[in-house]
């Protein structure tokens, strides 16, 4: 799939003070959705909710929470081999689970294990209410940067298969590889910055703390319009 309007780019590195900055950034490449009954805003948890809350706030539109689990390499947690997303999308990078000779039986355990966590934090969001329902709605998915893009991928594909109008994936920041990927299974493709030395998220802002559960919370339950 060609994206419609192909992703922004900025031949400088722009940086922002915070998510919430980065939010307001983002919105203003995004008012072509604004007042439209049928947009919906999705804020990977747990750093792209600062970000999404401003998107929905200048869109005029709805916010709910999507949750996307990495799946780590066993025994190196912090390598991920894939992502689970909330409806039990699950993307697999097949290059890092034949390099390390990953059994089909390890990669069933880590997302067993991660269904489980991903389920608990579904629970402490919504409190048992479902995720707003994307189907026939322009979703825009939103997070605070992409680095792999796998975790997006993942939940591009599991909204994808829910029926959506169309999918708009919304970052601040990216390397120019994972918003070139992502191009091709979004509708359309927003990313502020893409810093020609990308190293991590976190370079382009002055304030990156890890958003808590609590603040997640808060933000859900502030009204966006």
């Amino acid at each position: 799939m060609n994206p419609r309007n192909g992703f922004l780019r900025r031949t400088a590195t722009r940086t922002f003070r915070d998510r919430r900055v980065a939010g307001r950034a983002l919105a203003e490449q995004l008012m072509a959705y604004r007042d439209k009954d049928n947009v919906l805003v999705l804020g990977l948890a747990r750093g792209g909710l600062p970000v999404a809350w401003e998107i929905a706030a200048a869109l005029h539109a709805p916010l709910d929470v999507f949750l996307v689990r990495k799946l780590g390499v066993p025994r190196w947690s912090e390598l991920a081999m894939g992502a689970l997303a909330s409806g039990g999308g699950v993307v697999m990078n097949d290059n890092v689970v034949s390099s390390l000779q990953i059994t089909d039986e390890q990669v069933r355990e880590v997302i067993d294990s991660e269904t489980v966590e991903l389920a608990r934090r579904e629970d402490a969001y919504r409190g048992g209410r479902p995720i707003a329902d994307p189907r026939d709605k322009i979703v825009i998915l939103v997070d605070d940067g992409i680095a792999t893009g796998a975790s997006m991928l993942a939940a591009v594909q599991a909204i994808r298969a829910a029926g959506p109008q169309s999918i708009v994936v919304a970052v601040p920041v990216g390397p120019p590889s994972a918003c070139r990927e992502l191009a091709h299974v979004a509708d359309d493709v927003v990313c502020i910055t893409m810093p020609p030395g990308f190293e991590a998220v976190g370079q382009v802002y002055g304030d990156f703390h890890q958003v808590s559960d609590d603040e997640v919370r808060q933000l859900l339950n502030t009204p966006t319009r």
